[in-house]
């Protein structure tokens, strides 16, 4: 076969394979056009949404520093110009706590849809801790077993901490111990295992002092290279019964 005509043919495969390039788009040019569209209104959404959750953690979080103010704001009569002109004070403890407990609610309510920005978790723990400070231990011990299940696993030991303390004050010390004894397994940054065990030996010391004392000598044995902590365990074994 000589050269013109191999050519001649590769141009005729060519053209058959462009025909029904041809023939096949004219007939699935519906399904092909749906699925265009579809790509770009997935791509699309896909970026609005990233927008919208970028917009609501923003949102979330000027929200969650304004209840933190609030929450750490100064109590008592002072002169505005001694905080800066903007320093909100409020006279009294439960005025403040009360005000706190209101922004952080409204924090948990407002972006309540999943997924929620990581400042709900924060203001939903520290609704327990308002609750708390208000001597409200019921809603506190609500809110507080609510953020213990966070899967913020730093925000959940948190909760958990401050949860033991409120079954402690309300004499619930098995389910504090067992609390307790669980951080102490599994610390983290937020509840290291040095304040787990610490938090296990108060709740022991008055009912089971030998054991608190075992436990003040661990955390002095473990943690005493720190000369603050050593000091502190003395003192908190020299107030044991003997």
């Amino acid at each position: 076969m000589d050269r013109q005509t191999r050519h001649e043919l590769k141009h005729d495969e060519l053209r058959e394979t462009l025909d029904n390039l041809e023939q096949y788009l004219k007939a699935h040019l519906r399904e092909i056009l749906t699925v265009v569209i579809l790509v770009v209104v997935v791509v699309g959404a896909a970026g609005g949404l990233k927008y919208y959750l970028s917009q609501q953690e923003t949102g979330a979080d000027i929200e969650l520093a304004a209840a933190l103010r609030t929450f750490q704001a100064y109590v008592g009569s002072i002169t505005p110009d001694t905080l800066g002109g903007e320093s909100e004070t409020f006279l009294n403890s439960k005025e403040k706590y009360q005000r706190a407990l209101e922004q952080f609610n409204a924090i948990v309510l407002k972006y309540r849809m999943f997924p929620r920005p990581k400042a709900v978790s924060i203001a939903r723990y520290h609704v327990g801790m308002c609750e708390s400070l208000l001597g409200n231990s019921p809603a506190a011990v609500n809110a507080l077993q609510e953020a213990s299940r966070d899967g913020d696993p730093e925000i959940a030991a948190l909760a958990q901490f401050a949860l033991a303390g409120e079954f402690l004050k309300t004499g619930k010390k098995q389910e504090a111990v067992k609390i307790y004894q669980n951080l102490a397994d599994h610390p983290n940054l937020a509840v290291p295992k040095a304040s787990a065990l610490l938090g296990l030996a108060d709740a022991l010391k008055d009912s089971q002092p030998g054991q608190a004392r075992q436990l003040y000598e661990q955390i002095q044995r473990e943690f005493g290279s720190n000369a603050s902590v050593a000091d502190a365990m003395r003192q908190q074994m020299a107030g044991l019964p003997q």
